[in-house]
């Protein structure tokens, strides 16, 4: 594609489009996440509304990170055939229809349906976000577009407990699903005016329908298996039978012609799947560290809810703060060595917090663990996502795009499989109560020092993978 003389992005995108680009794409990003941390405290009310039981409200939040998960990687390949935009924009209007939908849900069935197929378009709308920035951006300014665009995935993140407990109070629960729709509409009306159709990044080549079906039911399994951890047999026999549907997915995307997962990509380009693996293994470090210590916070050093959330937002207010510079230095640095530093940080906040968790840890060392984790993550997410973007030539980008959703996912897994497994061991099924609290502590500090091996072996991979060629 010849360069576009009227583009200063360099990237044969007229300059206007790239910023309509850009925009829509951080309002996609700044939504999916809200609607996952907005919603949890909206459950209360929404139950009480419904006469949903627990269990029903745990599906509500379950199954629409099940969903991402599921699709993740099937739209970003089928987004390099048929083109990023037109999933996107199909993911964008599934996402906001079905958002305004569950608004008015009239029964708790209805939600959990309409959460799954929510979860299907948030799926789609960022299975190709990071494809869209890579080709609207030349690489030289590719890292901080990629910087500023995960820390709307933070904000997302961190405001959607503040805003949500906010409306619901105020509102209702529906008005956390009603409010994110003008948001929705102004993306739609952006993508469709304002972002320039692009070549496909693997025109005419096959859609692999078996493996996508075959990764899809696998990862299923695995993310309900993790759900149900703490069941004997019926959590461990998913995340096994997830395993084993991973080990046949991989076989048969080695004989197929045109797969869903080039298998001959993750055996030939050592620095692209170790640069996947390492994002794995930093979500797998950091995604519990909020649920431990919510709940040490609360339980343990008797904040109220709202004081422990301010004291929680640390982290992800670091995270915010850390990625856009991040993205810059990328711009300028090797990659791969600013996410290694960022690795490095983490691996350093959580030794520190799992050798000082106790009951008379002063509340400002929490604190300090939590900058040091959030800013690490912070350094570390953007420099490896550019690098992984970096690594695959453009056909390559919407599959590069959605492993990078996909690890996040499995990683997110991981994390909390580790910590109902641990729970399990050590405290069975006991509340967490004063009586209780040294067999909770006992599985904080196991769990964190897990969550410190993760980062660690995150930061080995890092290192290892060596430079980009």
């Amino acid at each position: 594609m010849e360069r576009d003389s009227h583009s200063p992005t360099g990237s044969g995108i007229k300059a206007g489009s790239a910023a309509m680009t850009f925009v829509t794409i951080c309002i996609a990003q700044f939504m999916a996440p809200f609607m996952l941390t907005s919603v949890g405290v909206a459950l209360p009310s929404l139950g009480r509304d419904l006469g949903a039981s627990a269990v029903q409200l745990g599906l509500v939040e379950q199954l629409y990170v099940l969903s991402v998960a599921m699709v993740m990687l099937t739209f970003g390949r089928l987004g390099d055939i048929v083109g990023q935009r037109r999933i996107f924009l199909a993911g964008l209007l599934v996402f906001t229809f079905m958002t305004f939908t569950v608004g008015f849900s009239i029964s708790i069935k209805m939600v959990i349906t309409l959460r799954f197929f929510q979860g299907l378009g948030a799926a789609m709308m960022l299975s190709g976000s990071l494809a869209l920035v890579a080709a609207a951006y030349p690489p030289e300014v590719r890292g901080r577009k990629i910087g500023l665009v995960s820390a709307c995935t933070y904000i997302g993140l961190s405001t959607g407990p503040v805003i949500g407990g906010y409306v619901t109070n105020h509102f209702g629960w529906r008005s956390v699903f009603l409010m994110v729709v003008p948001p929705g509409l102004c993306a739609i009306t952006a993508c469709i005016f304002g972002m320039t159709e692009m070549p496909r990044n693997a025109s005419g080549e096959r859609m692999d329908w078996k493996g996508a079906l075959a990764y899809g039911l696998s990862a299923g399994l695995i993310m309900l298996g993790a759900a149900h951890a703490r069941e004997v047999l019926v959590g461990p026999a998913m995340i096994g039978a997830g395993i084993l549907g991973f080990i046949l997915f991989y076989r048969m995307e080695a004989r197929s012609e045109s797969p869903l997962l080039d298998v001959g990509l993750l055996a030939g380009n050592r620095f692209f799947t170790w640069s996947c693996l390492a994002a794995m293994g930093n979500y797998a470090a950091t995604f519990g560290v909020t649920f431990f210590m919510s709940l040490f916070l609360q339980f343990v050093k008797g904040l109220s809810p709202r004081e422990a959330g301010l004291l929680l937002l640390l982290q992800p207010l670091m995270q915010v703060l850390a990625s856009p510079p991040a993205g810059r230095l990328s711009d300028r640095f090797e990659p791969a060595r600013l996410a290694t530093v960022g690795m490095l940080v983490s691996s350093a906040g959580l030794l520190l917090a799992a050798l000082t968790i106790s009951a008379q840890v002063p509340l400002w060392i929490v604190a300090l663990e939590l900058i040091f984790i959030g800013f690490g993550f912070g350094i570390f997410i953007t420099p490896n996502s550019t690098a992984i973007m970096a690594s695959v030539e453009r056909r390559r980008f919407g599959l590069a795009s959605g492993m990078i959703g996909a690890m996040r996912t499995l990683g997110m897994a991981a994390s909390m499989t580790t910590v109902s497994l641990i729970f399990s061991l050590f405290m069975g099924s006991s509340a967490v109560t004063p009586a209780t609290q040294p067999a909770f502590l006992l599985s904080m500090r196991v769990g964190l020092l897990c969550f410190s091996v993760f980062s660690c072996l995150g930061m080995l991979l890092s290192l290892g993978r060596g430079r980009k060629k």
